[in-house]
């Protein structure tokens, strides 16, 4: 690198920093960030309803998600950022796992719920995500490969709104994967005592906070593949559980005989805990289609159905599974029946329309295609899925158009050839 470009680029990371220095809210201390508050309530807006429906959407237990809503927001009131739009539901996803996206919008699934013994645990488990929020982790990681781009990008990124610009108008390309990554091992630790220091603050046993690592620590062993995504997402050691010990004994020795709140959690979760059988059995399912198994990922996915008759996700956990054994009549007939178990979910609409297409049923495709797009509009895919099956029921001139605005939309690889291949054919491009 020459000392031109050398300085050149030092002046675009000085404006970076002048534009994005903000006050951490936990530590008090500057923070490059580029994502302000308004920035990070638009995000969980745009992605979180996405998130939610790929984990089989919101529990439709109304009493079990007040519960959780209610532990959440009494932990929240007393935390650094008391002011943020929080919201905590319960997901049907039966994976182990809990997460947030930065504006406060948190989620914990089926499967972690099921097997929490006390509501100082569930304090726990919602702390540790409020940590999250409160800390400004995700932001801070966002902002960074922000300032990554600027440097890339030179002063012309700043002033034409490029990298910044892609941030504050709706973060650009960025997808959930981006803000659901693995947090460092400094993000999680400050995010465990943050944890502890609110739940302590509602009145929970801070010793929780350790039971829940320890039950987290012992399912990795029993079942493994149920907390893969939690493990990848939030790094789970034994150096954890023990500044977690050390903060009971030495920081918060004196509220050691705060409750724990076992009946209580008990009363609230009891019909979740009539589905443990069913879930525990979809866990398995999901661990034989993730080896390819699919005679054995149906046996275990009829038996959490045999206990669960009507249970949405176990529904299209199935139908996923007889559409990877290519039977496609079973499989459009469970994806039918998870439609009709949860009306208006996005998922089972997305899945029927992929069945549809795998079967050529082009006409019902596209509908449901539509109807995806309605209800999660934005995603370029559709536009060359849609263009697809208007190609093959013969409908050239709505295909063409389709495809043209799947290629003005960034459309790439495989799919963006054969998009251009077809406007070419058919004399749309010369």
């Amino acid at each position: 690198m020459s000392r031109r470009d050398f300085l050149r680029l030092g002046g675009v990371a000085a404006i970076g920093l002048l534009a994005g220095c903000a006050v951490n809210p936990v530590t008090g201390q500057s923070q490059l960030m580029f994502i302000d508050k308004d920035d990070e309530v638009k995000i969980d807006r745009q992605y979180a309803p996405r998130q939610h429906s790929n984990d089989y959407g919101v529990v439709r237990d109304k009493a079990l998600n007040a519960y959780v809503n209610s532990v959440g927001q009494t932990l929240a009131a007393r935390s650094h950022r008391p002011d943020m739009p929080y919201s905590f539901q319960a997901v049907s996803a039966t994976y182990v796992n809990a997460y947030t996206f930065p504006g406060g919008n948190i989620a914990c699934t089926r499967g972690i719920l099921v097997g929490l013994r006390n509501e100082a645990e569930l304090a726990a488990l919602l702390g540790h995500e409020i940590g999250h929020v409160n800390a400004r982790h995700t932001a801070a990681r966002m902002s960074q490969g922000v300032l990554a781009q600027l440097l890339l990008g030179g002063a012309g990124a700043v002033a034409g709104g490029g990298a910044l610009g892609q941030v504050v108008q709706g973060l650009g390309g960025l997808g959930v994967s981006a803000m659901l990554a693995s947090y460092s091992r400094d993000d999680e630790r400050q995010a465990d005592e943050l944890g502890m220091e609110y739940m302590v603050r509602a009145g929970y046993n801070p010793l929780g906070e350790v039971q829940l690592m320890e039950f987290l620590m012992a399912q990795h062993k029993d079942r493994p593949n149920a907390l893969e995504t939690l493990f990848a997402t939030h790094p789970m050691s034994d150096e954890r559980r023990a500044d977690a010990i050390r903060r009971t004994e030495t920081q918060y020795a004196q509220v050691r005989d705060l409750p724990f709140l076992e009946a209580r959690y008990m009363d609230n979760t009891a019909s979740l805990r009539k589905q443990a059988g069913a879930i525990r059995a979809m866990q398995d399912g999901d661990k034989y289609m993730a080896k390819k198994n699919y005679g054995e990922a149906a046996q275990a996915y009829d038996a959490a159905l045999a206990a669960a008759p009507g249970d949405y996700a176990g529904l299209l956990m199935m139908a996923k599974c007889q559409a990877a054994m290519e039977r496609w009549r079973d499989a459009r007939q469970f994806a039918r029946l998870a439609r009709q178990a949860y009306p208006g979910e996005a998922q089972a609409v997305l899945v029927g329309g992929q069945i549809a297409l795998a079967s050529d049923e082009f006409e019902q495709a596209y509908v449901d295609f539509t109807e995806y797009n309605r209800i999660f509009p934005g995603n370029n895919g559709l536009n060359f899925l849609r263009g697809y099956c208007r190609e093959k029921q013969g409908r050239t001139r709505d295909a063409a158009s389709l495809y043209r605005n799947f290629l003005r939309n960034g459309g790439s690889g495989q799919q963006a050839q054969y998009a251009y291949a077809r406007l070419v054919q058919w004399g749309y491009v010369r």
